[in-house]
C-alpha cells in the first residue's frame, strides 16, 4: 500500500482538492487497493473545519467526487507512516521540514515537481481562483501517477 499525504496551509482548499482528484485518477484506473490517501494542514487555522466551498464546487463542477473530510494537522507519526509527503508551495515545504524533523527520510516532495515545474500552487483561499488552482493539481496529480508508475510499477 502505497501512502500518500497532500499538504497545505488550512487543509480545505488545495490540498483537499489534491486528495479528491487523485483518489478519483487511482480509482479511475482500478488502483484503490494499491493506495491510501489523505490530506493534511500545516497550521491550526481551519483545524476540523470541511473543505472550502470554491473547492467543493469546482470538484462538482468538474464531476469529481468530493471526499469526506474535516481539516487536520500533519504530525510526527502521519510523516512515520506515509510514503510520500507532498506540499502545495514553498512556504508549506518550508513549515513541512520544521515540522517533520527536516525529513529524514526523503519522503516530502512539492507537488509540482513532479510535472517538471518548480512553481507554487496558488492559495485559492486568497487568489479566489479555483479554476487555475484545479488545473495546477491536475498538472501535479499526472505527474506523481506517471512518477509513481515509473519508481513504483503501478
Amino acid at each position: 500500500m502505497i501512502k500518500i499525504y497532500f499538504c497545505c496551509h488550512g487543509n480545505i482548499c488545495r490540498s483537499t482538492m489534491c486528495q479528491s482528484v487523485f483518489q478519483h485518477m487511482i480509482d479511475t484506473l482500478g488502483l484503490s487497493d494499491q493506495f491510501e490517501i489523505d490530506s493534511f494542514a500545516t497550521s491550526t487555522e481551519e483545524i476540523g473545519n470541511p473543505p472550502h466551498r470554491g473547492t467543493v464546487n469546482k470538484l462538482r463542477e468538474v464531476g469529481i467526487p468530493l471526499l469526506p473530510h474535516r481539516a487536520k494537522q500533519i504530525t510526527w507519526s502521519d510523516y512515520v507512516r506515509a510514503d510520500y509527503v507532498i506540499g502545495m508551495d514553498t512556504w508549506n515545504m518550508r513549515n513541512l521540514q520544521r515540522m517533520l524533523k527536516g525529513d529524514p527520510d526523503g519522503k516530502v516532495y512539492k507537488l509540482l515537481n513532479f510535472a517538471g515545474s518548480d512553481r507554487d500552487i496558488a492559495d485559492p483561499w486568497y487568489t479566489g481562483n479555483f479554476d487555475e488552482t484545479y488545473d495546477d493539481v491536475i498538472e501535479g496529480c499526472e505527474g506523481l501517477l506517471k512518477y509513481l508508475r515509473k519508481e513504483r510499477k503501478i
